[in-house]
Parts: C-alpha cells; sequence; structure tokens
C-alpha cells in the first residue's frame, strides 16, 4: 500500500500505532496526549511523518483563541484593546495568545510612538499561508450550522443594523 501524502510504501497501520509513534519517535516525552484513532484506521495507510506535521500544527495553532485571533488579524490590523474588544477576550488571555503566534513568527507586534504607547498587533505575511485553511474552517462552520439548526448562521453586521 502506498501513502496517501507522500505516495511512500507503507504497511498498515497496526492498532498500537499511536502508541508505538510516541515510543518510537520520543517526540511526545514528558506529555500525556490522547489521540483517538478513526474506526478504520488500522485498515487505512498513514505516513508518520504526516501524523508529525498535523500534531506540530495543531500544536502551533490549536487551542481556543489562536485561529480566531489569527482570523481576525487576516482582515487587518488591530490595536491591543480593539482586539481584546472585538473578540470579548480577557487583556490576560490575549496577551499570552499574541506572545506565542508572534514567537512562531505568525503576528507582528509595532509599538506606536504615541502617549499613552499603543501596540498595533497584525497578521505577518508567514501567516498568509494559513488563510486557506481559515476560509476552509469557516465556510465548513456556516455550512455545519446550516444542517445542524436549518438556517443560515445569521451575519454580525446584518444583526446591528437591523437593531
Amino acid at each position: 500500500m502506498a501513502c496517501l501524502c507522500c505516495r511512500t510504501k507503507v504497511r498498515q497501520l497496526p492498532t498500537s500505532f499511536v502508541t508505538s509513534y510516541l515510543q518510537n519517535t520520543g517526540y511526545l516525552k514528558n506529555t500525556t496526549v490522547r489521540l483517538r484513532m478513526h474506526p478504520l484506521a488500522p485498515a487505512l495507510p498513514a505516513c508518520k511523518a504526516t501524523h508529525r506535521a498535523v500534531y506540530d500544527t495543531l500544536e502551533l495553532v490549536g487551542g481556543k483563541w489562536k485561529l480566531i485571533i489569527l482570523a481576525v488579524l487576516l482582515e487587518r490590523t488591530y490595536r491591543f484593546k480593539e482586539l481584546s474588544r472585538e473578540l470579548d477576550i480577557s487583556p490576560r488571555i490575549l496577551s499570552k495568545e499574541l506572545q506565542a503566534l508572534e514567537q512562531h513568527q505568525l503576528v507582528t507586534r509595532t509599538v506606536c510612538a504615541t502617549r499613552p504607547v499603543t501596540v498595533e498587533y497584525a497578521a505577518a505575511p508567514y501567516s498568509r499561508t494559513l488563510h486557506h485553511v481559515v476560509a476552509a474552517m469557516r465556510e465548513w462552520g456556516l455550512r455545519h450550522h446550516q444542517t445542524i439548526v436549518g438556517t443560515p448562521q445569521p451575519n454580525k453586521d446584518s444583526e446591528e443594523l437591523s437593531h
């Protein structure tokens, strides 16, 4: 069988793939992570490099706020307080998430020479590579909402205009 992602020949996934992956790579030492496998996983080909890449990506942009922050910053530049109000997130959590995103070169921080000092955040050029991922997640979320609720998700701007 050939791997779907890299076309190399691989054997079928053993049911203990996750356990052996964690032990063999040593990648997740001192970390407890539970990975759930698809019921058909033992029958599907897999590539360890692909699983590791997906894990790395989720480690980087996973969590409650990181992708939402990136989605908003991909639209335009925000000052810290604007961003906090826009997302309805506490300044402490926002600061922590922005620091992590800045460390991974996904967000740029600009200190403005004003009184009082203001800080602006923008999506870094590197984060634009995630634009298609964010757009796909938005589209899926809208379709999912329509499937579950039965109506298109209301647009925040149109709601505000009607009140």
